[in-house]
């Protein structure tokens, strides 16, 4: 019997077992990590889902046993007007993991501030998750609630004028992208309330959602931009929906376009190729 014929047959066979081994790993490794980022995925699509106030439909279910899910929570008051002593009391809300039958709730106080100065005006941000806001005037011990329908908002900004303090804010009233919950998916309206007047302002576009504002500057004008929902699936999504900047008059209330019909379909048949 030739040794070396059978010492090359046993190397033979030991790289090819090695190599299926090896595969064997690697096809393992990539089930594991496919699995691992489904669920990964799972968790952070099922927490953007939980965000946000339950919409009607599941009210309606709830209501129907007798039975809530969400509990009122009130945010720390923010100091907004130090001469006149008004706070913003921001009105969150704690998502059961379950539903229980109506009864008492309980409160939890969180505050997450932040501050941004121009030499225009001076501005504050505050953030959380919240489904409407109380303007209290602690001189006279009242109360003002902004809101008398459901609301979702995050972000409260306010807007140091010298004539006037700005409450600013984007805020979705309606579960358009109906997946059960009013959230930032949904479109999203420009709120202003005026610490001055007491007015509030809303600022919206059929099936478009406020992105995001900016006040020019040494005015209380506004650029906005609209992302337009161009498949009409309830949300916009800024990687393949277009969107459109306009201008918005503080005083007279009316809304903009700051590019003309004219430009749009120049810029639109260029990017065809059709002139």
């Amino acid at each position: 019997m030739n040794i070396e014929k059978i010492k090359n047959y046993n190397q033979k066979v030991l790289a090819v077992i090695g190599t299926v081994v090896i595969l064997i790993s690697i096809f393992g490794l990539i089930v594991i990590s496919t699995v691992a980022i489904t669920e990964i995925r799972r968790i952070f699509s099922s927490d953007d889902q939980d965000a946000g106030i339950l919409s009607d439909e599941k009210i309606e279910e709830l209501q129907q046993e007798n039975k809530r899910q969400q509990l009122i929570s009130y945010e720390n008051p923010v100091l907004i007007d130090t001469l006149n002593l008004i706070y913003l009391i921001p009105v969150s809300h704690k998502t059961l993991q379950s539903a229980e039958f109506i009864d008492n709730g309980l409160l939890n106080i969180t505050e997450a501030p932040s501050d941004y100065k121009s030499e225009s005006r001076y501005s504050k941000q505050y953030s959380g998750d919240f489904n409407n806001l109380l303007i209290y005037d602690f001189k006279n011990g009242s109360v003002e609630k902004l809101f008398k329908e459901r609301i979702n908002f995050r972000d409260i900004q306010t807007e140091y004028f010298k004539d006037d303090i700005l409450v600013v804010f984007l805020a979705s009233t309606k579960d358009t992208y109906k997946d059960g919950v009013i959230n930032q998916l949904d479109y999203k309206k420009l709120f202003l309330y005026s610490l001055k007047s007491k007015e509030l302002k809303e600022i919206s576009l059929e099936n478009a959602d406020v992105s995001q504002i900016n006040f020019v500057d040494k005015s209380k004008d506004l650029l906005l931009k609209f992302g337009i929902d161009h498949n009409k699936d309830g949300k916009f999504d800024e990687y393949t929906e277009p969107a459109m900047i306009m201008k918005y008059d503080y005083y007279s209330g009316v809304l903009i376009n700051v590019i003309s019909e004219k430009i749009n379909k120049e810029l639109q048949m260029k990017l065809e190729g059709t002139k």
